[in-house]
């Protein structure tokens, strides 16, 4: 796989000029209105729960997650670390502490919190220390932030069966700690598949193979209109 780092820089330029444009469109809302919307929804109803999960770059995560029946909304952005409002700059050179990761909001009479789980372990490896392929940092570290105890015991449950099951050839390297804060991404980066897949090389060499098998396996839990 190719770094994004390595083949973006041009193509980020270009896009971003691009998405601040059409952040004034009605089809796409800020990070920070999508989380309005969600903690809003949340208040008016019960059925409602988040989960915090970083496995590598966002822009691969929220697509995945997206499509499933059930989440609500998957936000990108930063969490785990010590630097308050962190920039994609900041956390891309490794010093604020915080990885990549996506809050989902879910609808728990359609998905559960194993259901994700699921989806989390079965769409990266859990084994390898600060990487996912060929991204590398602590920012593209495994990791699963509990928002209480029953997501922990569920979390640690899970890896243990897994560990001992032998489903992979190393050790799961997951980090489960309790989630603190959570600051989303900035905009250009939501949605970021969705608006730039068809165009963008790092979509069509690393995400959307990537997509295509999740499809495949997670057919039955896939929203109707995908």
């Amino acid at each position: 796989m190719i770094p994004k780092t390595d083949i973006m820089k041009p193509i980020l330029t270009v896009a971003i000029a691009g998405l601040a444009t059409l952040s004034s469109c009605a089809q796409q809302s800020t990070a920070t209105d999508k989380i309005k919307k969600d903690n809003n929804y949340m208040t008016t109803q019960p059925n409602t729960a988040i989960a915090t999960f970083a496995n590598g770059c966002f822009w691969c995560t929220e697509a995945i997650f997206e499509e499933l029946d059930g989440v609500i909304s998957a936000v990108s952005g930063y969490t785990g670390g010590q630097t308050p409002n962190p920039t994609y700059k900041e956390v891309s050179n490794g010093e604020t502490g915080h990885a990549e990761c996506l809050q989902i909001t879910y609808d728990t009479t359609k998905i559960t919190f194993d259901e994700l789980l699921e989806v989390f372990w079965q769409t990266h490896d859990p084994t390898t220390l600060n990487r996912q392929g060929a991204d590398v940092g602590t920012q593209y570290r495994s990791g699963i932030f509990y928002h209480n105890s029953e997501q922990k015991e569920k979390a640690e449950k899970y890896k243990t069966e897994l560990d001992k099951s032998g489903a992979f050839n190393n050790p799961i390297v997951t980090e489960i700690t309790a989630f603190s804060k959570f600051y989303p991404a900035e905009d250009y980066h939501q949605q970021y598949y969705e608006l730039n897949g068809n165009s963008n090389p790092y979509c069509k060499i690393v995400i959307q193979p990537k997509l295509e098998k999740f499809r495949k396996v997670f057919k039955d839990k896939l929203k109707v209109d995908n």
